[in-house]
């Protein structure tokens, strides 16, 4: 098994995407320059802050960051970070993480010794508590699509320190090859947010590559800083996406049961989980409303997705 050394550390891309949160980013920046690897670019992609960025530009003018006019999203501001990558590997990591500084190596030495691994996620830690968010994820259910995190809200007592193959990565840290991008493409831009990687990852796993959760990797999770941990945005994008991904990903029977479930058992559900909070209740429907409004859902092809984010030559 080869290990990396300094002297032969491959170039990691780490992009972020920043969204009016300047100095949670340079936090995550301060915990980067602070880890053991040090072969690595940093890529900040501003998704149109109403915010200033001055304080990144002004402590750390070494990086490199991009400025969106507009909010692309997740998707699209990760996907613009791609573009500029220049290392073997990228890494997407959320802006709202701090990363342990050793928490690199484990992820390079696994993609570098496992040809058929895609993705490789990080265990993530809440950063509040330290209990963990993330080691791992089941599939999700054939009719009600949910699934759930290993060891979610578990005290990091050593269970779930062994490497293992995994359903999905985890969005706010996340390892592949850049070469990956040029196999399936980059995110589907139609999410905006959540669901992304969901759908990265189908792709991943329909070309054979398996998905691994790398425990010797450590990250603290501040969650939801952007958008709010129980906000009407994430209400939003969560059940719009969750129908748009089944529309995406599932057919015939499966997708037939697994919709009917979430129309008639979900979405009944949450209005009275919302009942009496109306931004809430309006944001459900007006994600449901979006799917019948929105027939096309494969418009970004695998080749036009690449061509538009400049992958292959037109």
């Amino acid at each position: 098994m080869k290990h990396i050394n300094n002297e032969i550390q491959p170039k990691v891309s780490i992009v972020s995407v920043n969204f009016n949160q300047p100095e949670v980013t340079c936090d995550m920046i301060a915990s980067i320059k602070c880890a053991l690897y040090k072969n690595i670019e940093i890529i900040i992609v501003d998704n149109g802050s109403s915010t200033s960025i001055k304080p990144i530009i002004e402590r750390y003018p070494e990086i490199k960051i991009i400025s969106s006019n507009k909010n692309l999203g997740f998707a699209g501001g990760n996907n613009i970070g791609f573009k500029a990558a220049t290392g073997k590997y990228i890494l997407m990591l959320n802006n709202d993480t701090e990363v342990k500084k050793d928490f690199l190596s484990p992820l390079v030495d696994l993609l570098e010794n496992e040809i058929k691994v895609g993705i490789v996620s990080s265990k993530i830690l809440y950063y509040d508590n330290h209990l963990i968010q993330y080691a791992g994820a089941t599939p999700l259910h054939p009719i009600t699509s949910r699934n759930r995190y290993f060891g979610n809200k578990e005290i990091d007592n050593g269970k779930f320190n062994n490497r293992i193959e995994t359903a999905y990565p985890h969005g706010a840290c996340m390892m592949f090859r850049i070469s990956l991008l040029k196999e399936i493409g980059v995110f589907y831009e139609g999410y905006f947010l959540y669901y992304e990687e969901l759908d990265f990852a189908e792709r991943v796993k329909k070309l054979g590559y398996k998905i691994m959760m790398e425990p010797k990797s450590v990250i603290l999770h501040k969650e939801s800083v952007s958008t709010g941990k129980e906000s009407p945005l994430k209400t939003y994008y969560l059940n719009r996406n969750r129908l748009l991904y089944l529309r995406r990903n599932l057919k015939g029977i499966s997708f037939l049961l697994a919709s009917l479930y979430f129309i008639l058992v979900s979405v009944p559900k949450n209005t009275i989980t919302f009942l009496f909070r109306p931004s809430h209740l309006k944001a459900i429907y007006k994600g449901l409303y979006w799917n019948l409004t929105h027939a096309n859902v494969h418009a970004n092809s695998h080749l036009n997705n690449l061509r538009s984010n400049g992958f292959i030559k037109v």
